[in-house]
């Protein structure tokens, strides 16, 4: 794997010392821990990762990936209601059109940050279903109603997804991502480039695989102030949409 910065590093994420002892700490005892097991069982599969499984000292069994949609009962849970009506929007929209946005069940935004992403995708003039969830923003929530009279016309937002159902969408042309590693799952196994927007802990990991090893998607650079402006999402949309070259894709 290529070198990363030390600011990926899986405590490094918060400025918070306090924070940051306790992350260091799990990983650690996470480490100890591993070296106890008969077997470490991986929601991966080998191809994806044969140096990873090849390096570790203890044996590791892929068993992944863990696709809800391939279980002979499919999906048994989810945390919000899914919206399934984003389905039959994407049923109109031309094939590998759209930009599916999704951060997770935990990530949540500034407003700040909320109105540049909301301004990136308008730039784009893309259409997109967008994931925002209740507890998405952090503080107020003045813009929402905004943003989502403002877009009417060429996205859609949902407070929860059949995400599974989406990416497997032939409308779907690319995955804009907090890199979550069941989001990551999700959009290797059919196929969909990313946009690369890591938030927390191991999410800065599974970037550098799908930027740097796998080369199946883009990075989405934060400014000096730590945003991701709306400039920056425009040019990235373009970038890959417009078929980047340094991007493998399926």
């Amino acid at each position: 794997m290529p070198a990363i910065s030390t600011t990926d590093l899986l405590w490094n994420w918060t400025e918070d010392p306090t924070m940051q002892s306790i992350i260091f700490k799990a990983t650690l005892d996470t480490k100890n821990v591993t070296k106890l097991c008969d077997w470490v069982l991986c929601n991966s599969f080998y191809e994806l990762d044969p140096w990873f499984c090849d390096l570790i000292p203890i044996k590791s069994l892929p068993v992944g990936p863990l696709l809800s949609s391939v279980l002979p009962g499919g999906t048994i849970g989810s945390l919000w209601q899914e919206d399934s009506t984003c389905i039959s929007w994407l049923d109109h929209q031309p094939a590998r059109s759209v930009i599916y946005v999704a951060f997770g069940s935990l990530a949540t935004f500034s407003q700040r940050q909320f109105d540049e992403l909301a301004a990136g995708l308008q730039l784009a003039a893309t259409p997109f279903i967008w994931v925002i969830r209740p507890d998405f923003m952090k503080g107020s929530t003045r813009n929402q109603d905004e943003f989502r009279d403002g877009v009417a016309h060429c996205g859609k937002r949902v407070s929860w997804a059949p995400q599974q159902k989406v990416l497997g969408h032939p409308s779907v042309a690319c995955f804009l991502s907090h890199c979550g590693w069941n989001s990551i799952m999700d959009g290797l196994s059919v196929g969909v480039p990313f946009l690369c927007w890591p938030q927390f802990a191991d999410q800065f990991f599974n970037k550098h695989l799908i930027c740097d090893v796998r080369r199946v998607g883009l990075d989405l650079e934060r400014d000096e102030n730590g945003i991701v402006t709306r400039d920056e999402i425009k040019s990235k949309v373009k970038k890959l949409l417009d078929g980047d070259t340094t991007i493998i894709l399926n």
